[in-house]
């Protein structure tokens, strides 16, 4: 019998529905550092994490944001899927930006950004494309392939890095997605899910 009491980490939430409170972050799953398996939960926190440094990605050796949790709740962590994790929000964040939710048949190849934080608290906006978008139905989180091209994050980071998990994709003025992983030895480039799965386990929870 394998027993874990407790796991921790940073990572960036996705979204929150007003209507339920609930929130989605990561687009994938939390697994076992040891099995591998999907980490199954009977309860979690989420807090605010206060990002202090970055371990910058390179080919082969994929970055870290370093951060540290504060004593601000956000809320209850409810599932860890294959999607990500799901939750309750103690209340609505504050200066929130609304964004519609894109379906799958909007997402294009092309420029869009990214929201994510690597210093401090505050999220900032950065610049990517879109390079292939896969409309089947066989995968759940890796949809899309996206490339940072933002000058500013790139020599911060050198890319996608842990913790950036999660981080939303807008296009068009909409929510089409988040990151979900990076490619090992191509730090600048990587997968993400679209928003319209990450919605369809956000309705789940709430129902």
């Amino acid at each position: 019998m394998w027993i874990r009491d407790s796991s921790a980490g940073i990572g960036t939430l996705t979204l929150y529905q007003p209507t339920t409170d609930v929130v989605a972050g990561l687009g994938h799953a939390i697994c076992d550092v040891d099995t591998g398996e999907i980490l199954p939960i009977s309860s979690g926190d989420l807090v605010w994490a206060n990002i202090t440094g970055v371990i910058k990605g390179q080919s082969g050796a994929p970055g870290e944001l370093i951060g540290e949790f504060t004593n601000k709740h956000i809320g209850k962590v409810m599932i860890n899927c294959e999607a990500g994790i799901y939750g309750i929000a103690d209340k609505a964040p504050i200066n929130a930006k609304s964004y519609p939710v894109a379906m799958r048949q909007e997402v294009r190849d092309g420029k869009a950004t990214i929201l994510c934080t690597v210093n401090g608290t505050e999220p900032k906006e950065y610049e990517i494309m879109i390079e292939k978008v896969n409309l089947s139905d066989s995968g759940t989180t890796k949809n899309m392939v996206i490339r940072v091209t933002d000058p500013e994050l790139l020599e911060v980071t050198g890319g996608i890095v842990q913790g950036m998990s999660g981080s939303p994709i807008l296009q068009d003025g909409k929510l089409v997605g988040a990151i979900t992983h990076v490619f090992v030895n191509q730090p600048t480039r990587g997968y993400g899910i679209f928003a319209e799965n990450m919605m369809d386990f956000a309705k789940k929870l709430a129902s």
